[in-house]
Protein backbone atom coordinates (compact mmCIF):
# COMPACT_ATOMS: atom_id res chain seq x y z
CA UNK A 1 0.00 0.00 0.00
CA UNK A 2 0.74 3.78 -1.24
CA UNK A 3 3.65 2.44 -3.58
CA UNK A 4 3.30 3.70 -6.75
CA UNK A 5 3.56 1.93 -9.88
CA UNK A 6 7.28 1.93 -11.73
CA UNK A 7 7.25 0.87 -15.48
CA UNK A 8 11.20 0.95 -15.62
CA UNK A 9 11.24 -1.38 -12.44
CA UNK A 10 8.71 -3.71 -13.69
CA UNK A 11 10.20 -3.92 -17.56
CA UNK A 12 13.86 -4.86 -15.63
CA UNK A 13 11.67 -7.34 -13.10
CA UNK A 14 12.45 -11.16 -13.93
CA UNK A 15 9.62 -13.42 -14.58
CA UNK A 16 9.40 -16.84 -12.65
CA UNK A 17 11.22 -18.81 -15.25
CA UNK A 18 9.26 -22.64 -14.51
CA UNK A 19 12.29 -23.92 -16.14
CA UNK A 20 14.01 -23.36 -12.58
CA UNK A 21 12.29 -26.33 -11.08
CA UNK A 22 14.13 -29.11 -13.84
CA UNK A 23 15.97 -31.89 -11.98
CA UNK A 24 19.64 -30.70 -12.23
CA UNK A 25 19.14 -26.94 -11.97
CA UNK A 26 21.24 -24.81 -8.84
CA UNK A 27 17.14 -23.82 -8.03
CA UNK A 28 16.43 -27.79 -7.44
CA UNK A 29 20.24 -27.83 -5.68
CA UNK A 30 18.94 -25.25 -3.34
CA UNK A 31 15.73 -26.42 -2.23
CA UNK A 32 16.52 -29.61 -1.44
CA UNK A 33 19.31 -28.25 0.65
CA UNK A 34 16.44 -26.18 2.50
CA UNK A 35 14.29 -28.81 2.86
CA UNK A 36 17.25 -31.13 4.71
CA UNK A 37 18.03 -28.19 6.82
CA UNK A 38 14.40 -27.54 8.07
CA UNK A 39 13.59 -30.14 8.30
CA UNK A 40 16.20 -31.34 10.77
CA UNK A 41 15.06 -28.04 12.64
CA UNK A 42 11.76 -29.02 13.45
CA UNK A 43 12.58 -32.30 14.38
CA UNK A 44 15.28 -30.89 16.73
CA UNK A 45 13.22 -28.14 17.95
CA UNK A 46 9.58 -29.35 18.08
CA UNK A 47 8.44 -31.99 20.22
CA UNK A 48 5.85 -32.84 17.74
CA UNK A 49 8.15 -34.04 15.10
CA UNK A 50 10.63 -36.13 16.83
CA UNK A 51 9.81 -39.06 16.61
CA UNK A 52 8.40 -38.58 12.86
CA UNK A 53 10.80 -40.66 10.14
CA UNK A 54 11.05 -38.19 7.24
CA UNK A 55 12.61 -39.09 3.69
CA UNK A 56 13.30 -36.65 1.45
CA UNK A 57 13.28 -37.62 -1.95
CA UNK A 58 14.75 -34.41 -4.13
CA UNK A 59 15.53 -34.34 -7.60
CA UNK A 60 18.25 -36.09 -7.28
CA UNK A 61 16.49 -39.07 -7.01
CA UNK A 62 14.91 -40.60 -10.14
CA UNK A 63 11.40 -40.93 -10.64
CA UNK A 64 8.04 -39.31 -10.78
CA UNK A 65 7.52 -37.71 -7.40
CA UNK A 66 3.64 -39.33 -6.47
CA UNK A 67 5.35 -42.93 -8.48
CA UNK A 68 8.29 -42.72 -5.99
CA UNK A 69 5.41 -42.29 -3.09
CA UNK A 70 3.66 -45.29 -4.29
CA UNK A 71 7.34 -47.51 -5.26
CA UNK A 72 8.06 -47.00 -1.42
CA UNK A 73 4.53 -48.13 -0.20
CA UNK A 74 4.32 -51.09 -2.03
CA UNK A 75 7.95 -52.18 -0.89
CA UNK A 76 7.01 -52.10 2.44
CA UNK A 77 5.11 -55.74 2.41
CA UNK A 78 8.76 -57.18 1.97
CA UNK A 79 9.64 -56.42 5.31
CA UNK A 80 8.69 -58.67 8.50
CA UNK A 81 7.33 -56.15 10.72
CA UNK A 82 5.03 -54.41 8.32
CA UNK A 83 1.47 -53.80 9.18
CA UNK A 84 -0.80 -54.92 6.34
CA UNK A 85 -3.35 -52.84 8.57
CA UNK A 86 -1.10 -49.53 8.05
CA UNK A 87 -2.72 -45.91 7.14
CA UNK A 88 -1.64 -43.86 4.47
CA UNK A 89 -2.31 -40.30 3.47
CA UNK A 90 -1.10 -39.07 -0.02
CA UNK A 91 -1.85 -34.91 -0.41
CA UNK A 92 -2.23 -33.60 -4.25
CA UNK A 93 -4.88 -32.38 -6.19
CA UNK A 94 -3.99 -34.74 -9.16
CA UNK A 95 -6.20 -37.16 -10.01
CA UNK A 96 -3.67 -39.71 -11.25
CA UNK A 97 -3.48 -40.14 -7.38
CA UNK A 98 -6.58 -41.62 -6.94
CA UNK A 99 -5.84 -44.19 -9.65
CA UNK A 100 -2.06 -44.92 -7.84
CA UNK A 101 -3.41 -45.35 -4.41
CA UNK A 102 -6.21 -48.18 -6.07
CA UNK A 103 -3.27 -50.01 -7.75
CA UNK A 104 -1.56 -50.10 -4.19
CA UNK A 105 -4.29 -52.71 -3.04
CA UNK A 106 -4.20 -50.81 0.35
CA UNK A 107 -6.87 -51.28 2.47
CA UNK A 108 -6.85 -47.84 4.35
CA UNK A 109 -5.81 -45.55 1.95
CA UNK A 110 -6.94 -41.42 1.73
CA UNK A 111 -6.45 -38.68 -0.81
CA UNK A 112 -6.13 -35.54 1.16
CA UNK A 113 -7.27 -32.41 -1.63
CA UNK A 114 -8.13 -28.76 -1.55
CA UNK A 115 -11.92 -28.90 -2.04
CA UNK A 116 -11.65 -26.50 -5.19
CA UNK A 117 -15.57 -26.52 -5.98
CA UNK A 118 -16.03 -24.72 -2.48
CA UNK A 119 -13.13 -22.10 -3.67
CA UNK A 120 -14.51 -21.86 -7.05
CA UNK A 121 -18.33 -21.29 -4.75
CA UNK A 122 -16.52 -18.50 -3.12
CA UNK A 123 -14.95 -16.62 -6.42
CA UNK A 124 -18.07 -16.95 -8.30
CA UNK A 125 -18.62 -13.14 -9.47
CA UNK A 126 -15.68 -11.81 -7.96
CA UNK A 127 -12.08 -11.31 -8.94
CA UNK A 128 -9.65 -14.06 -8.17
CA UNK A 129 -6.82 -11.69 -7.50
CA UNK A 130 -8.72 -8.95 -4.79
CA UNK A 131 -11.91 -11.18 -4.03
CA UNK A 132 -14.15 -8.27 -4.83
CA UNK A 133 -17.25 -8.34 -6.96
CA UNK A 134 -17.80 -5.82 -10.14
CA UNK A 135 -14.53 -6.38 -12.25
CA UNK A 136 -12.34 -8.99 -13.57
CA UNK A 137 -8.81 -10.10 -12.66
CA UNK A 138 -7.03 -8.54 -16.43
CA UNK A 139 -9.18 -4.75 -14.69
CA UNK A 140 -8.23 -4.83 -11.34
CA UNK A 141 -6.26 -2.59 -9.33
CA UNK A 142 -5.00 -4.59 -6.71
CA UNK A 143 -6.79 -2.18 -3.98
CA UNK A 144 -9.39 -3.32 -2.27
CA UNK A 145 -12.99 -1.35 -1.93
CA UNK A 146 -13.39 -1.59 1.95
CA UNK A 147 -11.18 1.18 4.03
CA UNK A 148 -9.18 -0.29 6.49
CA UNK A 149 -9.39 2.08 9.57
CA UNK A 150 -6.09 2.16 11.42
CA UNK A 151 -6.18 0.14 14.80
CA UNK A 152 -8.88 -1.85 13.78
CA UNK A 153 -8.12 -5.26 13.65
CA UNK A 154 -9.18 -6.86 10.54
CA UNK A 155 -10.89 -10.17 10.48
CA UNK A 156 -8.76 -13.25 9.30
CA UNK A 157 -8.81 -14.83 5.86
CA UNK A 158 -11.45 -17.64 6.08
CA UNK A 159 -9.11 -20.97 6.01
CA UNK A 160 -8.87 -23.01 2.83
CA UNK A 161 -11.45 -26.17 2.58
CA UNK A 162 -9.88 -29.41 2.35
CA UNK A 163 -11.70 -32.94 1.86
CA UNK A 164 -10.55 -36.24 2.27
CA UNK A 165 -11.28 -38.82 -0.19
CA UNK A 166 -11.41 -42.24 1.23
CA UNK A 167 -9.76 -45.06 -1.49
CA UNK A 168 -11.40 -47.67 0.89
CA UNK A 169 -15.35 -46.31 0.67
CA UNK A 170 -14.38 -45.96 -3.18
CA UNK A 171 -13.22 -49.41 -3.24
CA UNK A 172 -16.74 -50.42 -1.84
CA UNK A 173 -18.06 -48.40 -4.26
CA UNK A 174 -16.26 -50.19 -7.26
CA UNK A 175 -16.74 -53.66 -5.97
CA UNK A 176 -20.64 -52.82 -6.03
CA UNK A 177 -20.55 -51.74 -9.54
CA UNK A 178 -17.95 -54.03 -10.87
CA UNK A 179 -19.15 -57.61 -9.56
CA UNK A 180 -21.28 -59.15 -12.08
CA UNK A 181 -23.50 -61.77 -11.12
CA UNK A 182 -23.13 -65.48 -12.92
CA UNK A 183 -20.33 -65.25 -14.01
CA UNK A 184 -18.38 -68.75 -14.45
CA UNK A 185 -15.92 -67.85 -12.70
CA UNK A 186 -14.86 -66.59 -8.88
CA UNK A 187 -15.38 -62.72 -9.02
CA UNK A 188 -11.97 -60.91 -7.93
CA UNK A 189 -11.89 -57.85 -6.26
CA UNK A 190 -8.47 -56.85 -6.57
CA UNK A 191 -8.72 -57.66 -10.48
CA UNK A 192 -11.38 -56.10 -11.01
CA UNK A 193 -9.82 -53.15 -9.46
CA UNK A 194 -6.92 -53.56 -11.72
CA UNK A 195 -9.08 -53.66 -14.68
CA UNK A 196 -10.90 -50.81 -13.71
CA UNK A 197 -7.92 -48.22 -13.60
CA UNK A 198 -6.59 -49.47 -17.11
CA UNK A 199 -9.58 -48.55 -18.65
CA UNK A 200 -9.25 -45.33 -16.96
CA UNK A 201 -6.12 -44.59 -18.76
CA UNK A 202 -7.80 -44.48 -21.90
CA UNK A 203 -9.58 -41.54 -21.09
CA UNK A 204 -5.64 -39.71 -20.78
CA UNK A 205 -3.94 -39.33 -17.75
CA UNK A 206 -0.16 -37.63 -17.19
CA UNK A 207 1.55 -39.94 -19.54
CA UNK A 208 -0.86 -40.93 -22.30
CA UNK A 209 -3.21 -38.82 -23.85
CA UNK A 210 -7.01 -39.63 -24.03
CA UNK A 211 -8.20 -41.60 -27.22
CA UNK A 212 -10.07 -39.24 -29.52
CA UNK A 213 -13.63 -40.88 -29.20
CA UNK A 214 -13.09 -41.01 -25.53
CA UNK A 215 -14.34 -37.60 -23.34
CA UNK A 216 -14.92 -38.06 -19.80
CA UNK A 217 -17.61 -35.03 -19.87
CA UNK A 218 -18.86 -37.08 -22.75
CA UNK A 219 -19.74 -40.15 -20.55
CA UNK A 220 -16.68 -41.78 -21.57
CA UNK A 221 -15.90 -43.76 -18.18
CA UNK A 222 -19.72 -45.46 -18.19
CA UNK A 223 -18.86 -46.15 -21.90
CA UNK A 224 -15.78 -48.07 -21.21
CA UNK A 225 -17.43 -50.33 -17.90
CA UNK A 226 -20.45 -51.09 -19.76
CA UNK A 227 -17.93 -52.71 -22.25
CA UNK A 228 -16.39 -54.03 -19.52
CA UNK A 229 -18.99 -56.18 -18.16
CA UNK A 230 -20.67 -56.99 -21.59
CA UNK A 231 -16.97 -58.35 -22.40
CA UNK A 232 -16.23 -59.65 -19.18
CA UNK A 233 -18.34 -63.02 -19.42
CA UNK A 234 -16.56 -64.22 -22.32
Amino acid sequence: QGKTFDEDEYKESKAWDSNAITPGTPFMDLLASTLRYWVAKKMNTEPGWAHLHVIISDASVPGEGEHKIMDFIRRQRCYPEHNPNTKHVIYGLDADLIMLSLATHEPYFKVLREDVFAQDAQLRGKCRICGQPGHIAANCTGEKKEKVEPGVPTAPPPKKPFIFLDVSTLRESLEAELNLPNLSFAFDLERAIDDWVFLIFFVGNDFLPHLPSLEIREGAIETLLSIWKRELPR
